[in-house]
């Protein structure tokens, strides 16, 4: 199995897909590329959950909460995942180190998805029988990496030279 394969595997066991997340990619992009396919979001989330960086920051997120659903981690940890404490903030620092690898374009699409919540986002937020303090921040981060990806891929540099 190579490791984009078993990073698929580990998301699926926490209830995520990539279609779920590129759902959130199309919602994202779809009003400023009208041809904009499901598939190319999918496409783009695969491209992004492809890079080693991207694998490891699931990893480190993934484990973190799974040891907190275990009632491994040392306190005051423990206690902090548990209660999925507001000012916290490691969560949302993991999760831009996704989302940096494309711009601030993708930093600015990460700030509004942690707001919204939207899709399985919000369903790993919302759940009471499991862990998602990590995972949540992380597919955020992966949809705005892959919308940015996408947007990136459909700007058009010409354009902007000729303003000048």
């Amino acid at each position: 199995m190579n490791s984009l394969e078993h990073i698929l595997n580990v998301l699926k066991k926490r209830g995520v897909t990539v279609p779920q997340i590129a759902k959130i990619v199309y919602k994202l992009q779809k009003p400023y590329n009208p041809l904009l396919t499901i598939e190319s979001c999918e496409e783009s989330v695969y491209a992004v959950l492809a890079k080693r960086e991207v694998q490891f920051t699931l990893y480190t997120g993934i484990a973190l909460d799974e040891l907190a659903e275990q009632k491994l981690l040392p306190q005051p940890l423990q206690a902090i995942m548990e209660a999925d404490e507001g000012l916290y903030g490691v969560d949302e620092t993991l999760a831009l180190g996704i989302v940096h690898v494309y711009g601030m374009i993708g930093l600015t699409s990460f700030g509004y998805l942690d707001k919204q919540k939207i899709g399985v986002i919000r369903r790993l937020n919302d759940d009471k029988h499991a862990i998602h303090v990590f995972l949540d921040d992380l597919v955020a981060g992966l949809a705005a990496a892959a919308s940015a990806r996408i947007a990136h891929q459909n700007g058009n540099s010409a354009d902007y030279l000729t303003n000048f």
